[in-house]
């Protein structure tokens, strides 16, 4: 867990525990507190030590418990700042991987430029349905999270009508190894990789691939996603990170940049991906 978030949880921590001692019905012990909200003692403690993160339900109980309803909003934009930094999948896939789907939707269209980088599978933006249907069954197994798979794999699509609006622009550097990644049926792979070719030279991507051979000024390490210079969200095994302070964003598009050095581009990226589409055995 980063150490701002974990701040951030501890300082919410503190409000809570000052709600508690600074009760307009008089100081509330925390055995007390828990008693009317119905909790086990724990849960207050974890909460007030940075412990646990609460539950929008959790602060609006907090403060009616605590004689204070109107703090409410306060503890909800406290909760909000820190989440927006990390998205664990557990939250973000209980319902399934639309909804998923659709808030990236909504954060591409408000986008004119993005620049991205993938090192493990193709770019959500150019997969064919059939590759981004294997995606989401793997993910779904892995995290455990219930299978809508058909209508993640529409709202992904319809996503990609974001490459067909003037003005649009999608930078997109692979590591080579991603053109490779065996995470779907040799047909549906082979497929993918034509439907790469295939968008090369058109006039909204702008598409690089980092051949494996290439020396590298830095470890390929974990796909992101920078847009419009405003978000960067950078992805992990158990969450994504929103990250919308300057200072990161300066830093992933550095890492962008030095990538694109390494990278290929137009014809000699072509030239990658139909060599990896020749060694497919289909």
């Amino acid at each position: 867990m980063s150490t701002d978030y974990q701040r951030a949880r501890e300082e919410l921590g503190r409000r809570l525990r000052e709600l508690r001692i600074e009760s307009p019905e008089g100081r509330l012990t925390g055995v007390r507190l828990a008693q009317r909200l119905g909790w086990q003692q724990s849960k207050v403690s974890k909460l007030e030590n940075g412990r646990q993160t609460p539950t929008d339900e959790d602060l609006r109980e907090w403060a009616e418990a605590t004689g204070q309803p109107a703090v409410f909003g306060e503890l909800r934009a406290r909760l909000r700042g820190f989440e927006s930094q990390i998205r664990s999948w557990r939250r973000q896939l209980a319902a399934g991987h639309r909804p998923v789907q659709e808030t990236w939707n909504t954060l591409v269209a408000e986008s004119r430029t993005l620049h991205m980088w993938e090192n493990n599978t193709v770019s959500g933006m150019l997969q064919t349905a059939d590759y981004a249907r294997n995606i989401f069954e793997r993910y779904a197994e892995l995290q455990r999270s219930p299978r809508d798979t058909e209508e993640a794999v529409r709202a992904r699509m319809k996503r990609q009508e974001w490459l067909y609006r003037p003005g649009r622009q999608l930078k997109l550097l692979m590591w080579e190894g991603a053109l490779r990644a065996q995470v779907c049926p040799a047909d549906v792979l082979a497929a993918q990789l034509d439907r790469l070719l295939g968008v090369v030279g058109m006039d909204t991507v702008h598409l690089g691939i980092v051949p494996l051979d290439t020396v590298l000024r830095i470890p390929p390490a974990n796909p992101f996603c920078i847009l419009d210079d405003r978000l960067v969200v950078a992805e992990d095994w158990h969450a994504e990170l929103w990250l919308d302070d300057p200072e990161s964003i300066d830093l992933y598009r550095r890492v962008w940049d030095t990538f694109a050095e390494s990278a290929v581009f137009g014809a000699d990226a072509q030239q990658v991906i139909a060599r990896v589409r020749r060694s497919i055995k289909v």
